[in-house]
C-alpha cells in the first residue's frame, strides 16, 4: 500500500521521512498552495464575501507534483501544522486534490518525534472546518482592510503606503509612546542613605523612608535644600534599631514558554528580534541534523498560548534533574501551570524540548551559535519548571533616630537555590547583620543623591509583543510578522538600542487613521475582533456575518472620507526654482520633502529644509571631493533616503547614491556585491554593484542565505515566508 503524507515544509518532510517505513512518501507543499490574488481584492463583497482563491504561478509546479503523487497513493494524510493556518493549508490541499473535506484524513502532532508521528497516523481526524473558517475570516478581513485603506492612503498621503488591521494598531502604539516621550517633563527628586555601624563594627546601608512618623514616597524630597535641612537634623542625633523582621519565603519557577514569552525573553536576554526568534524556533522544530541520528526535531510547536507540559516530558525532566543535580532538586509531585490567555485555543502544549534528556551540551556541536542559544533558553526554562522551589530568607530592618527620622534596610539570603541552580534570575544574597530591637547604632555617613524621573522607554520587540498580548491584539502566529511588516513598510526604524522609532510617515498615517477610521485602530475594537475570530474557531459564530457586521460601516465611512479629504500637504513660503509655483511639504515613505504644486507638469522635488544653512546643518562630511567642481562631498538625507551630494549646493547639484550592502556576493558574476538600489520610479530593488557589467537583480530583499534546491539567493516573501529568488524554483519555507 502506498501512503502519501503532505506537510508544508521540506525540512519537516525530511525529518518525518526517517520515522516512516516503506510505502510512505512524504511531500512538502512549501506553505500555502492557494491564496487570494495579489493583483485584485479577490473577495466578492456582493456575493456574501465569497473569496476567490488561485494557485500562484510559483506554486504550479508544486501542485502538479502533489497531484501526480496523489494519483499513485492509496491513502493520503494531511500533516500540516496544528494551528488555524495549518488547518487552512490542509483544506486547500484537499480541495486541489479533489478530496471532499469530510473525507480528508488530518493528522496533527505537537512535536516531530517517532512516537508523536505514529500516534497521529493511528488516530487521524476530520478537517476542522471551524478553524478553516476562522483563518479564512482573518484573511478576508485583513484583505478588505488592506486593499481598501492602502489605496486611500496613496491618494491622500503618498504612494506605496499600506494599512492593516493589526499592523496599523501596532504603529499607533509606537507613535503614541514616542509622543509620550517627547511630551515628558522630568521631575527632580532626591534620596538619602545612611551607613550604619553596629557595636560589632558591621556596616549596612539604609534609606530614609519616614520623617516625624510620615512615610516618604519617591517624590517627597524634591530639592537639595530640603535634603540639606534633614542632614543637619541628623548629624547630632542618635540611632537605634526600631524593628527587625525575618521571614522565610519560597520562589517558584516561571511557566514554560509560550510564543509571546519566548519572543520577549529571546529579545531581552539574547537580543533577537521577534522574527529572528521565530525563524530559529522553526528550524529547531522542523529538524536539525544530529550526525548519525539524521534530522531531529528538537522542540515542540512554537506557535502556542498553552503552558501545560506532557506527562512524558515531566517524567523525563524528573529523571534528568535527579541525575544532574540530585534528589533534593526534584519535586515530589509534578508542577502544573494554568493558562491565563483567553486565546489559548490553537495548541496543546507549551514550547519545550522534545526530549529532556537532550541537554544543550549533548548537541552543541550540531547547532549554530544562535540555534544553541535559543535551544538552551527553551531547555533551561522547561526543565526548571519541574525543579524544587527556591527557599529564601527575607529580612527588613527599621532604624529610627532620636528626633524621629526613619530609615529602612532590606535584604535576602538564598537558603536553598532549587530551580535557580538551572534558571537563575536577579536574586542575590544581600545579607544584613544580626540585629536586635533597641540596639544602638552609629551613623558614620549620610549620602544624598539627585535623581530625575525618566520618560517611558521606546518599544522593543519584547515590550511591543507584550503590549499587543495584553491588549488582546493578534495571536501567536501574528506577533513576529506584524513587527516585521511595520519595519519593512517603512513606518518604524531602529534606534541605537534596537528599539522602535516611528518615522515621519508613521505620524501622518496614524493621525489620519485615528481621526477618520478610529475603529480600525481602536485597541478594544481590534481585541474584540480577535475574540470573534476565536469564537468562529470554536463554532460559536459564523464567519460571513462577522465580516458583514464590520464591512458595511467601514466601507460607508471610507467612501465618505474619500470625498471629503484632500491630499495631505503643508504650505510653505518656498517657490519652485524651475517653474516659480509655490512648494508644499509632503510626507513620503522616507520622510518629509518639498514638492512643486505644479505637479504633474512640474515634477520638481527636493529634500525638506535644504536651503544653504539647513543643508549644512543636515549634512555629514565624507572623505570625497566633487568630480564636477572640486568641493567637498557630504552625506545628506533625501526623499529616498541617504545620499552623497556636493557641499556647494545649490550652485553645484552633483549627487551620488550610497551603496547599501546586503552582505551577499553576486551569484551571477561572482565578483560584485548585492546592494540596495532604486528604479527610476523610486522602487527599491537589489542588484549587483558592478552594473552595467553585471545585470543581476532581484525585486525582493535577500535574506543572506542560498536556496538548498537551486543555489540562488533566498528572499523574503509574502506573510513572513522565505522563498527562492529564481522564478524557475518553487522553494518556499516559513521562518
Amino acid at each position: 500500500m502506498s501512503v502519501l503524507v503532505i506537510v508544508e515544509s521540506p525540512t519537516k518532510a525530511k525529518t518525518i521521512t526517517k520515522f516512516l517505513g516503506k510505502g510512505y512518501v512524504v511531500k512538502s507543499s512549501f506553505g500555502h498552495v492557494r491564496d487570494l490574488p495579489k493583483s485584485k481584492l479577490g473577495v466578492d463583497v456582493e456575493n456574501n464575501f465569497e473569496p476567490h482563491y488561485i494557485v500562484s504561478r510559483d506554486k504550479s509546479k508544486v501542485v502538479k507534483e502533489l497531484k501526480e503523487a496523489a494519483k499513485k497513493a492509496d491513502h493520503i494524510y494531511f500533516a500540516t501544522d496544528e494551528d488555524r493556518e495549518g488547518e487552512a493549508i490542509s483544506y486547500h490541499l484537499a480541495t486541489i486534490l479533489d478530496i471532499e473535506p469530510a473525507k480528508a484524513e488530518r493528522i496533527t502532532f505537537h512535536e516531530i518525534t517517532k512516537h508523536a508521528i505514529m500516534h497521529a497516523i493511528e488516530n487521524p481526524r476530520e478537517l476542522d472546518l471551524r478553524m478553516v473558517d476562522a483563518q479564512q475570516a482573518r484573511r478576508v478581513l485583513d484583505r478588505l482592510v488592506g486593499y481598501n485603506l492602502s489605496p486611500f492612503l496613496w491618494r491622500k498621503v503618498a504612494k506605496g503606503l499600506s494599512a492593516g488591521r493589526v499592523q496599523s494598531v501596532a504603529v499607533r502604539l509606537v507613535v503614541e509612546r514616542e509622543r509620550e516621550i517627547k511630551d515628558f517633563k522630568a521631575e527632580e527628586y532626591w534620596t538619602l542613605e545612611g551607613a550604619f555601624v553596629t557595636k560589632q563594627s558591621e556596616i549596612f546601608a539604609a534609606k530614609l523612608n519616614s520623617v516625624k512618623g510620615k512615610k516618604l514616597d519617591k517624590m517627597s524630597l524634591t530639592n537639595k535644600e530640603t535634603v540639606d535641612d534633614i542632614i543637619k537634623n541628623l548629624q547630632k542625633t542618635t540611632y537605634k534599631v526600631a524593628e527587625v523582621e525575618e521571614k522565610q519565603t519560597k520562589r517558584n519557577p516561571l511557566p514554560p514558554y509560550t510564543t509571546s514569552s519566548l519572543q520577549q525573553d529571546a529579545n531581552h536576554q539574547l537580543g533577537f528580534s521577534a522574527k529572528q526568534t521565530m525563524r530559529l524556533a522553526q528550524q529547531l522544530y522542523e529538524g536539525v541534523e544530529l550526525g548519525d541520528e539524521g534530522s531531529v526535531g528538537l522542540i515542540t510547536y512554537m506557535r502556542t498560548d498553552a503552558v501545560n507540559l506532557s506527562d512524558t516530558f515531566i517524567k523525563e525532566a524528573h529523571e534528568v534533574i535527579g541525575e544532574k543535580y540530585g534528589k533534593k532538586y526534584q519535586v515530589d509531585e509534578p508542577r502544573r501551570f494554568k493558562n491565563k490567555s483567553k486565546g489559548a485555543q490553537e495548541a496543546h502544549e507549551a514550547i519545550r524540548p522534545t526530549s529532556a534528556g537532550q541537554d544543550p551540551d549533548s548537541i552543541k556541536d550540531h547547532l549554530d551559535r544562535n540555534q544553541l542559544r535559543l535551544y538552551t533558553l527553551i531547555w533551561n526554562r522547561a526543565v526548571a519548571t519541574q525543579m524544587a522551589s527556591a527557599d529564601l530568607k527575607a529580612m527588613s530592618v527599621d532604624v529610627e533616630s532620636a528626633n524621629s527620622y526613619g530609615f529602612r534596610a532590606t535584604g535576602q539570603a538564598v537558603l536553598f537555590d532549587g530551580f535557580l541552580k538551572l534558571y537563575p534570575d536577579k536574586t542575590k544574597d544581600s545579607l544584613l547583620p544580626q540585629l536586635t530591637v533597641d540596639e544602638a547604632l552609629t551613623c558614620n555617613e549620610l549620602k544624598h543623591e539627585q535623581h530625575f524621573t525618566e520618560p517611558p522607554a521606546r518599544y522593543s520587540d519584547a515590550t511591543l509583543v507584550k503590549a499587543l498580548e495584553e491588549f488582546g491584539i493578534g495571536r501567536p502566529s501574528t506577533y513576529a510578522p506584524t513587527l516585521a511588516t511595520i519595519e519593512e513598510r517603512g513606518y518604524v526604524e531602529r534606534d541605537d538600542k534596537k528599539r522602535l522609532l516611528p518615522k515621519d510617515i508613521a505620524y501622518t498615517v496614524n493621525d489620519l487613521l485615528v481621526e477618520h477610521f478610529h475603529h480600525v485602530v481602536d485597541f478594544q475594537f481590534t481585541a474584540e475582533m480577535e475574540e470573534k475570530l476565536d469564537a468562529i474557531a470554536r463554532g460559536e459564530e459564523k464567519w460571513r456575518p462577522v465580516i458583514a457586521e464590520f464591512y458595511a460601516p467601514f466601507k460607508e465611512n471610507l467612501d465618505k472620507k474619500d470625498k471629503e479629504l484632500t491630499k495631505h500637504e503643508e504650505p510653505t513660503d518656498e517657490v519652485c526654482d524651475k517653474c516659480g509655483k509655490p512648494m508644499v511639504i509632503k510626507t513620503g515613505r522616507f520622510g518629509k520633502f518639498l514638492a512643486c504644486t505644479g505637479y504633474p507638469e512640474c515634477r520638481n522635488t527636493k529634500p525638506y529644509g535644504t536651503d544653504e544653512k539647513a543643508a549644512a546643518a543636515a549634512s555629514e562630511p565624507v572623505d570625497e571631493l566633487c568630480e564636477k567642481c572640486g568641493s567637498p562631498m557630504v552625506k545628506r538625507m533625501g526623499r529616498f533616503g541617504p545620499f552623497i551630494g556636493c557641499s556647494n549646493y545649490p550652485k553645484c547639484k552633483n549627487i551620488k547614491s550610497i551603496e547599501i550592502k546586503i552582505n551577499l556576493s553576486c551569484p551571477k558574476c561572482k565578483q560584485g556585491e548585492i546592494i540596495e538600489r532604486r528604479s527610476k520610479r523610486g522602487k527599491v530593488f537589489y542588484g549587483c554593484n558592478r552594473y552595467p557589467e553585471c545585470d543581476f537583480a532581484l525585486w525582493d530583499k535577500p535574506n543572506g542565505e542560498m536556496c538548498p534546491t537551486c543555489g540562488n539567493p533566498l528572499v523574503y516573501g509574502a506573510k513572513g515566508t522565505i522563498k527562492c529568488g529564481s522564478k524557475d524554483c518553487s522553494f518556499t519555507k516559513t521562518p
